[in-house]
């Protein structure tokens, strides 16, 4: 699958940094239950978005934080 990238670095480090933010909270037992769930799937999200260098959420506004 191809998609237009329409991400940023700045966007991809963010996302990154917050995904490794809820990891630590999470194996720091900080968050556990259905809100240890929840962030989690947020996480795995984030991550997936910065890999593809693509959000799916941007397409319906046409936002772009990539530079040309």
């Amino acid at each position: 699958m191809s998609f237009k990238q329409n991400m940023g670095t700045a966007d991809q480090l963010i996302r990154i940094l917050i995904a490794l933010a809820i990891g630590g909270l999470y194996f720091l037992h900080i968050l556990s239950g259905p809100v240890a769930l929840v962030l989690g799937i947020v996480a795995v999200i984030l991550l997936v978005t910065s890999l593809f260098k693509f959000c799916p959420l941007y397409l319906p506004f046409g936002l772009s934080t990539r530079k040309l």
